[in-house]
């Protein structure tokens, strides 16, 4: 038999970067498509894009669709309004393709009531870039990324099956899970970079200018006098007080200036640090600030939805940059080297 997107119309409900590029592949597979949007601009360019065979902001477009993708925003998956619930074919399976599956099964299972709740499968396309909006869907996303779905125990075997063939025909691996699973291992390695990667672009920014304002600043000053191990302690047990840093407070107890290094003091570029800082930004730095240089409407979202475990998530994340700190601090490099191995042979497991 073939499948459920290939004899009836496919209903998405949004044409951002994950509807719009459902849009097109399924398209390109010959399937019939069917948005709903917000603005009748949107619906403009979505056709001119070729985004779906159809784009409306009448929810009844969703009408005969068999198989319907809320490809919404967070804030607006957990409170959907009133027209697009009434719109929503009796029968149709529904789909979700939200970052956090706890609070989304939580609340539209109440919304569906119990016979029409079956033939909801709530899942989740790991696939994105730092685009949003009706011009960010993209042929080709979901190829050979994960699509999980987190089916209940009274979810309807059929529509599980539906939504996996739907997965398969854009390239997807499929995987199957619990919410709660879901929404942690998401914390870990989704919702966590986003934040890190934010991080790293504020630091990169906020520290150049401490190095113009306090000249060079050494290691041991960056660190506010952070613990160095004890010689001989092999990166454990009890922590002094960096010496260099100790003087330096010590010199600011006295009110003199700290000295700027010889290297800073022959620099008259000094100044324009923080744009060297970007001129030198490459490749490197371009894959690690990627998805915390995208939307911040969605990464709000991502933790207002999965805060507590992304706090944890966070928490464990700062136990390990501590732990580099004290490494670098200690000047323990034999150990620095083994946990960047470590750290090596992992990458190829999540990837």
């Amino acid at each position: 038999m073939t499948a459920l997107w290939q004899r009836h119309p496919v209903g998405i409900v949004g044409l951002g970067l994950i509807g719009g590029s459902l849009g097109l592949d399924l398209l390109a597979q010959g399937a019939t498509v069917r948005a709903l949007v917000h603005r009748q601009a949107t619906a403009e360019r979505a056709l001119e894009r070729g985004l779906a065979s159809e784009v409306s902001t009448d929810p009844a477009v969703l009408c005969d669709c068999a198989l319907v993708v809320l490809a919404l925003p967070l804030d607006r998956l957990l409170d959907p309004s009133p027209e697009l619930l009434a719109a929503l074919p009796p029968a149709a399976v529904i789909t979700d393709v939200g970052s956090v599956k706890g609070p989304v099964l939580e609340a539209w299972m109440a919304l569906l009531g119990a016979e029409r709740a079956s033939r909801f499968v709530a899942s989740h396309p790991m696939a994105g870039t730092a685009q949003a909006g009706v011009e960010a869907g993209a042929a080709g996303l979901f190829r050979g990324r994960p699509w999980v779905a987190t089916p209940l125990p009274g979810t309807d075997p059929q529509a599980l099956a539906a939504v996996q063939e739907l997965a398969g025909a854009v390239g997807a691996h499929w995987l199957t899970c619990g919410a709660a699973d879901h929404d942690r291992a998401v914390a870990l390695i989704s919702h966590l970079p986003v934040l890190v990667s934010a991080a790293l672009l504020q630091a990169a920014d906020r520290g150049a200018g401490d190095f113009v304002r306090s000249g060079a600043v050494s290691s041991d000053a960056i660190s506010s006098g952070a613990p160095r191990p004890e010689p001989g302690a092999g990166g454990a047990g009890r922590f002094a007080v960096d010496r260099f840093a100790a003087g330096r407070v010590a010199s600011a107890a006295d009110g003199a200036a700290a000295p700027r290094s010889a290297e800073a003091a022959s620099d008259p570029a000094g100044s324009d640090l923080p744009r060297l800082v970007r001129s030198l930004a490459s490749s490197g730095f371009a894959d690690t600030t990627r998805v915390g240089g995208g939307n911040p409407e969605l990464g709000t979202l991502m933790a207002r939805c999965n805060r507590e475990s992304l706090l944890v998530a966070l928490a464990q994340y700062r136990r390990a940059l501590v732990d580099l700190e004290h490494l670098v601090a200690g000047e323990s490099w034999p150990e620095l080297q083994a946990s960047l191995a470590e750290a090596q042979r992992l990458r190829p497991d999540f990837l």
